[in-house]
Formats: C-alpha cells, structure tokens, sequence
C-alpha cells in the first residue's frame, strides 16, 4: 500500500512526525491508526496550530467552560493545551517504551514573548514540564541567544527540549554546544544521561521563500544572462542551508568530547526538519522531504505532505548527499549578493512575530470563548 513508503522513510532513518494536533484527532481512535498505518511516531505543536485547533469546532467548550473562574485565557489556554499534550504523549508512550526513549515525543512551546526572556523561558518549560507529566514530553524553546542558554539549563535539569526556529548553521552550532553542556553539567552532577532526549528544529521552506524573492528582485534589475543565472538559484538555498546544517550534527556528535558523553548513556540531539510542507507551487510537493532523509533526523510534516509523500514520495538516503555541491551553491548566492545571515535573522525576527501574532489571536479566541459559553451557562 502507499503508506509503505511512509515505513521505508522511517526505516531510512527518518522519523515522522506529525505537525499538528486536536483533540478530535485524539479522541476519534485517527492518531492511533496513523500511528499503525503511517509510521508516524511523534507529534508537534505551536501557537498556530493550537490557534486553528480552538477556532475549529466545539471540541474545548466543555474544558473552557468547566475551568475555575479565576482564571485568565492565557491559564485557560495552558490548561487545553497541557490536557491535549498530555494525551497525545499516552497514545506514543508505545513508541517510546518500545524504542527505549530514542522517539515517540509530542512537544509543547514555551510562550513566544519569552522568546528573549532566559530565566522566564525556565521558569515555564518547568512548568509545562511538572504539568504534562509525562517522559515523552519535550518543551519546545525558541532559538534565540536566550532560548539556547535556557536550553543548556534544562537539560542540566532533566527536561528534554525541542529548539525551534532555527534557520541559521551557527546558530544551531550554539544549540548543540548548549545541548552538550547541560549534558556534561547533568553528568558532573551525578544524575542520568539515559532517557535525556533533545531535538534541533531547522527550519527549511521558508529560507527558499525568502531567498527566491530576494533573487527575482536581483533578476529583475540584471540583463537577460545573469537573470537566467540568478534564476537558476532559485529553490536550491533551503536544501543546501539544512544538507550544511547535517554535516555540523555529523561533526559535533562524534570525537573525544561526545564519545565520553555517549559513554555516559547519552544520546544525539538529532536535527529536526521543520516547515518542510512546499510553499512554492512551482517546486514538488515533497521535495524537502526528499531531499533531507538520512540516520537520526525527524522531519516534521503536516497531514497533506504526510498523504502526499504516502502517494509518491522516493526514499533515499540523500541529506549528506553532495555536500560540497551545497557548500557551492551557498557561495553561489553570497557571490550574487544573498547574504543568508540577513536572511536567516529576518526568518528568525519574522518566525517569533507570526507565533506572538497566532498566541495573541489564540488567547483573543479563549477569552472570547469564556465569555460565550459563560453567557449560555447563565441562561441555562
């Protein structure tokens, strides 16, 4: 069946997770059977997708309705959240028993306007972490200077972490050191590295997005040779940033430093495949999928590039595949005038602002919400 590519994606080395939840798709028995059927063995969750989840429907009014009146919509919104999180990781705890802790995790963020805020960043994810309650719970943490030393703290302290929105190689560099420090601080401390779980969320589609307009820009100016040239660019920067992205994991988890941390019973921080669904209609609907398969990676996809890859997707090992060629083509754009740290800070500036953006707009919703189910409750 079709879905036999989704197994042969993950027997690869790829695992798949799924980029959205609702409690719908957890009551209704579909994430058990996507679990069995699709190969899927982890899940995802943000402020945008819990935005959708809540406008959708009447799936929360029972829990909104029933909360203590004391509390306020961002609490209420913890609380669905927490509930949906908590419940998605008992349908993957097979998967995590079963791979010894290596997959089956289901992440919730932090608040975006924490993103610059270390000590506050802490303080929640412990939270979140104390509330789920679960060891297949990760707490997703920004990318940013102070979301990178949280990052190294709470490992430290036994909470496992997703770091999203990266879209930048040194910045992930930082990450990963972050992630190796809290782990020797944890070990230094006498507690267990078994069980420790981290992924690095890199970003894709969006820095092909970004780059393609900066080029048709570019093109648009230049004679009829160099806008073939720079046209030619088009859609290859996201694939050879994340292939660059790889070969750092592949150098920083190997040697001295990392084989006495393994020893320990350690694990990688395996690099996770983010805003991988293809936003350029022009470009095959699963080509960073495709593009980006190899050993201990994730790739995180939402329900249509998940069907669309069951229906026609080609496995094949290729995310350190030419990694000169992608070195090459980043001196390509730097030569044309792309500057990717530009690029990649703009995402990063542009990604904290559309998750504040969907977290105001959510907790609007919630406090809209209350008050509807509060005005029907007083009429009963």
């Amino acid at each position: 069946m079709a879905s036999s590519r989704l197994h042969a994606l993950h027997d690869a080395g790829q695992s798949i997770w799924l980029d959205f939840i609702d409690r719908r798709l957890l009551t209704s028995g579909e994430l058990d059977r996507r679990i069995r059927d699709e190969a899927i063995t982890g899940m995802t969750s943000n402020p945008t997708i819990f935005e959708k989840a809540l406008a959708e429907g009447s799936d929360y009014d029972e829990q909104l309705q029933g909360a203590p009146a004391e509390m306020d919509a961002r609490e209420r919104f913890e609380l669905v959240a927490t509930t949906d999180v908590a419940d998605a990781c008992d349908h993957f705890r097979s998967v995590y028993d079963a791979t010894h802790g290596e997959d089956g995790y289901v992440s919730i963020e932090v608040a975006p306007d924490l993103a610059h805020d270390e000590e506050g960043t802490v303080v929640e994810a412990r939270r979140l972490w104390a509330r789920v309650s679960r060891p297949n719970v990760m707490i997703k943490v920004p990318g940013t200077a102070a979301g990178a030393r949280a990052t190294r703290r709470l490992i430290a302290e036994g909470v496992n972490v997703n770091i999203t929105l990266l879209f930048s190689v040194e910045a992930y560099r930082s990450v990963i050191h972050a992630y190796l420090d809290g782990l020797e601080a944890r070990h230094a401390a006498g507690e267990s590295l078994e069980r420790m779980a981290s992924v690095a969320s890199f970003f894709v589609s969006r820095v092909d997005t970004e780059v393609d307009a900066r080029l048709e820009k570019l093109a648009a100016a230049a004679d009829a040779d160099r806008a073939r040239a720079l046209r030619a660019l088009q859609g290859r920067a996201a694939v050879a940033n994340a292939r660059m992205a790889y070969a750092l994991f592949q150098e920083m988890f190997a040697g001295a430093r990392w084989e006495a941390l393994a020893a320990a019973g350690a694990r990688v921080q395996r690099p996770l495949w983010a805003s991988t669904s293809t936003k350029n209609p022009a470009y095959r609907d699963v080509i960073y999928v495709e593009e980006l398969i190899g050993p201990h990676t994730v790739n995180t996809m939402p329900p249509a590039t998940i069907t669309a890859f069951a229906d026609h997707g080609v496995v094949e090992r290729t995310v350190d595949r030419d990694v000169n060629g992608a070195r090459a083509v980043l001196g390509e754009l730097a030569a044309a005038g792309i500057d990717m740290n530009d690029v990649t800070a703009l995402l990063l500036e542009n990604g904290l602002k559309s998750f504040q953006k969907s977290f105001d707009t959510l907790l609007a919703q919630v406090e809209r919400k209350t008050r509807a189910l509060s005005t029907v409750g007083g009429e009963e």
